[in-house]
This record gives C-alpha cells, sequence and structure tokens, in this order.
C-alpha cells in the first residue's frame, strides 16, 4: 500500500497545447493517503479516466510528478508500480478456470502453490466465488466476470494500490449495490489504498470516505460525502451533486447583500466586505433544494413565489417555483404540506452559499476554522 502523491501534474493530448482548453488535466497538485478508500467523481470527459491511466503508468503525463510513498515513479512500467487496476469492462481469461484465473497474477510472482491455494480460497470467500472456482470464465455472466477481474487484483499482498475505472458499469442494477458494499467490506478487511473512478454519485458516496469531484481536467472539491453536500465549494459540485442539484441564482452586489430581479437577499457584514473585494466578479447564490425554507403563510421574513409544477415521488416531493421569474426546486418532506398557488419561502443564512466565478466566497472567520 501507497501514498500516492500529484506534484504539479498535467497532461495533454495537444503536441502542441496553446492554454488550458487544450489539457484533458489541468496542473494539479493531490494527496490519496496510504490505506484510504476513495472516489474520484466526475461527467464523462472531465479527465478522471486519463488521471487513472496516469497513476497506473498506461499514460505518461506531460507534466509534473507522480510520486508514491514520496518516490518519483514516472520512469516506472506499469507492472513495477505494483498498481492492480480494474477497468470497466471485465478483464479475464475465458480459457482458464476462476481458480487459475485468480492464481495466475501469483504464479507469475512465483509463489508456491500452498500459498497460491491459501490465499485464492481466501479472496473466493470475500467475493462469494467459490462455488466458480472450478468453472471456465467464458461460462460466467458479466457482474460474475467482473468479480474474478476485481479478484485478480485483490489476491496480490504487494499492491500499492488497487484502481477501479467504472467497474459496475455492465453489473445489472439490483447487484450493484450489493458489489460497493462487498468492495467496502473488502477496503475495511485488507486496508487496500483504493481509488474508484465513477460518474454516479450514489456509488461514490456508498464506496468512499472521501470522493475527488473532477471538473474540466481539476479537482475542484475533496471532501466527505457531507461535506460535498453541505458547502460545495464550486458551483458544479453544486449542481452535479444531490438530486435535485443546487439552485443557483446570478446575482448583482447591492447595498447590504445581493440582489436578481426586484429581490434582495441580505447577506453578513463578512461577506459583503469580501464582495467588495472582489469587482467584477461573476456573483452566484446557491441553495440546496432540501435547505430552502417553506413557511405556513406570509410574514416578515418570506419572499413570495408562484407554484409551477410538483413531483410526487414517494418519499418526498420536489416542487418546481418561480421567484421574482427565477425557476427553483423545493424539496418536501412525505408528510409536508404542499402550497397551493402561492409559496411562501426563505433562504436560512447558514445555507444560503455565495459563489464568485464559480467558488465558494468564505470569510475569513471561516478560512481559519479547522
Amino acid at each position: 500500500m501507497a501514498e500516492i502523491r500529484l506534484h504539479n501534474l498535467a497532461h495533454s493530448y495537444s503536441r502542441d497545447p496553446k492554454g488550458p482548453a487544450d489539457y484533458a488535466i489541468r496542473e494539479m497538485n493531490h494527496i490519496w493517503q496510504q490505506g484510504g478508500a476513495y472516489a474520484l467523481l466526475g461527467p464523462s470527459g472531465c479527465g478522471k479516466s486519463t488521471l487513472l491511466n496516469i497513476i497506473s503508468g498506461l499514460l505518461s503525463p506531460s507534466h509534473g510528478e507522480v510520486q508514491f510513498d514520496g518516490k518519483v515513479v514516472n520512469q516506472l512500467h506499469p507492472e513495477q508500480r505494483n498498481i492492480a487496476q480494474v477497468f470497466q469492462f471485465p478483464v479475464v481469461y475465458d480459457t482458464m478456470t476462476v481458480f487459475d484465473n485468480l492464481a495466475f497474477p501469483l504464479r507469475n510472482q512465483g509463489m508456491n502453490e500452498a500459498k497460491v491455494l491459501a490465499k485464492v480460497n481466501e479472496i473466493a470467500e470475500v467475493l462469494e466465488l467459490h462455488p466458480l472456482l472450478h468453472k471456465r470464465a467464458r461460462n460466467l455472466t458479466a457482474d460474475e466476470k467482473q468479480k474474478v477481474s476485481m479478484g485478480r487484483g485483490l489476491v496480490r499482498d504487494d499492491v500499492s494500490a488497487i484502481l477501479f475505472d467504472e467497474p459496475l458499469t455492465v453489473i445489472d442494477p439490483h447487484l450493484k449495490w450489493k458489489l460497493r458494499r462487498k468492495l467496502k467490506q473488502i477496503h475495511e478487511q485488507f486496508n487496500i489504498t483504493m481509488v474508484y473512478v465513477t460518474h454516479d454519485q450514489l456509488e461514490a458516496s456508498t464506496f468512499a470516505d472521501k470522493i475527488a469531484v473532477m471538473y474540466g481536467g481539476q479537482i475542484v472539491q475533496f471532501g466527505t460525502p457531507r461535506e460535498l453536500f453541505e458547502r460545495p465549494s464550486h458551483t458544479f459540485v453544486g449542481y452535479f451533486i444531490g438530486s435535485p442539484g443546487m439552485n443557483l441564482i446570478e446575482v448583482q452586489p447591492c447595498a447590504d447583500g445581493v440582489r436578481f430581479n426586484n429581490t434582495v437577499l441580505p447577506l453578513s457584514p463578512a461577506l459583503n466586505r469580501r464582495i467588495a473585494e472582489l469587482p467584477g466578479a461573476k456573483l452566484k447564490v446557491g441553495i440546496r433544494p432540501e435547505f430552502v425554507h417553506i413557511w405556513d403563510g406570509p410574514n416578515d421574513d418570506a419572499l413570495c413565489g408562484e407554484v409551477v409544477h410538483l413531483e410526487d415521488l414517494g418519499t418526498y416531493k420536489i416542487l418546481s417555483l418561480k421567484l421574482d421569474g427565477q425557476l427553483l426546486k423545493v424539496r418536501l418532506q412525505e408528510d409536508q404540506p404542499v402550497p397551493q398557488q402561492r409559496v411562501y419561502l426563505s433562504f436560512p443564512a447558514q445555507w444560503l452559499m455565495l459563489y464568485a466565478d464559480d467558488f465558494l466566497v468564505e470569510t475569513q472567520a471561516l478560512e481559519v476554522q479547522p
């Protein structure tokens, strides 16, 4: 197991990159701590697989270093890095039995057969593959093949890390949850550094202790699922995490706060001071649908909106409303009264985020908190 450190790392597929748009990975510094369970989350084309292939050695970065436990490994071949990588589609030897597939990397190391047998049985027990050990891989289902592919990475004692590149794509939906839980259990049992690439926020949240959210070739936030949800540090994180995503409204500065159309949203003195330090920045406010407060009727603290649509999703409802021309979403609990025609709402100060050029505006008091 290893700490993986990315130092000033950047990559472009262009021979002569002219600017940031030409880079699949924009310059970044990042650390995956030894023994951690991490997810790399983002939409298709944001650079997730490129970054994974750079870590494993399948791709050489244009700039910067990949370090394992402080040692630069840029010049090492994939096999020398002792990285196990599980791909989107299962990679198995169809003519071999499941046992021989799992034993293959151990036999390549020259391990004696008694230890091979013990290790294969240990991993087969964890992945529930014992009934299949003597079956040829060509006769397996897609999810069984993917479990074998995972097992080949887990069977080795010497791996620095295991990298999963959207490994559950071919798995039936009802089996995905079970396999995610199985991977989590394996991590807890073997304490292996794991990085799990996905575009699915549910997969990321149920597997990882910490999630790195990628957007446009950059890691725009790294934190726990709760941190990403409650305090997104970039508008993309707010939009991408959550169902539905964060409400985002373009605003302009005004006395004591910000405004859109005829609606004024007061802000704290600290945030107003920060706005004054950011002349010309494109400002947005954001609030999660879960955190919009719905009042029973009009009062001095409430804004008045117009009900547009209601989606009943069983355990909760999604209310669409218009506030001064701006479309917003509000998540209502199952037993919460549903407003009719008019809706009275407010934005609690602790959940109203201010963004400048898409990045969260922090006050000095927040920045010095541990």
